[in-house]
């Protein structure tokens, strides 16, 4: 018996004798075996395939990630400048009100100042009264004028000015006609004598002045 054992009716593979369709049918067994070189470079084949879908998946790794890191920044930028611009808003709010509130203080200030002044004026007037009707040789004199003075310059510094429109035209937002009569060589509408003095308190009439018109 032959040491090269096969099935009965089939030629063995190196069997020259045998016939070509037999021959034929042996070489496409042996191309079909597990150790075939078909075999082998198709297993080649998947392996390279394989390898470059993982070496794809290997650079869009990357690649989404850096589109997150860019989403991420997006958003913190766009975060930056929502504070940014509410920051600023907050400013230009406090702003205005800081001024506001600046304004409102002086028109407050202003109106109590004017209010003081119209309380004073009764007593300005009657220590001007006092000082016309003194006797000059009254030691009292003295100390009247300077209280007087003092209370006039008080007023200059807080803005507060007398006026006495003698010989001006007549104004009716500034003067107060008291009479009104002919008086030769003065023109007709201009102010020939004073009552009482005016006052202004920062180019605003606290008081008119009380005068006699020339008809």
């Amino acid at each position: 018996m032959s040491s090269y054992d096969h099935s009965p009716g089939a030629p063995a593979p190196g069997d020259r004798s045998a016939p070509p369709a037999a021959q034929e049918r042996a070489a496409d067994g042996a191309a079909r075996s597990p150790g075939s070189a078909p075999d082998k470079a198709s297993a080649l084949a998947e392996e390279q395939s394989v390898s470059t879908e993982q070496a794809t998946g290997a650079g869009e790794a990357p690649d989404a990630a850096a589109d997150v890191v860019e989403a991420d920044l997006a958003a913190l930028i766009q975060e930056r400048d929502d504070y940014l611009a509410l920051a600023q808003r907050t400013q230009a709010d406090f702003e205005n009100f800081r001024k506001r509130k600046a304004r409102e203080a002086e028109v407050a200030e202003a109106r109590g100042t004017a209010k003081l002044a119209k309380e004073l004026l009764p007593a300005i007037d009657n220590l001007q009264r006092a000082l016309d009707a003194a006797d000059q040789e009254d030691p009292l004199l003295g100390g009247v004028k300077l209280v007087y003075e003092d209370i006039v310059n008080a007023f200059a510094r807080l803005g507060i000015e007398r006026f006495s429109p003698r010989g001006e035209p007549f104004d009716p937002a500034e003067h107060e006609a008291m009479a009104q009569q002919p008086i030769e060589g003065a023109a007709s509408g201009t102010v020939v004598e004073v009552y009482q003095p005016g006052y202004r308190y920062n180019g605003t009439v606290i008081r008119p002045a009380r005068v006699v018109v020339a008809a």
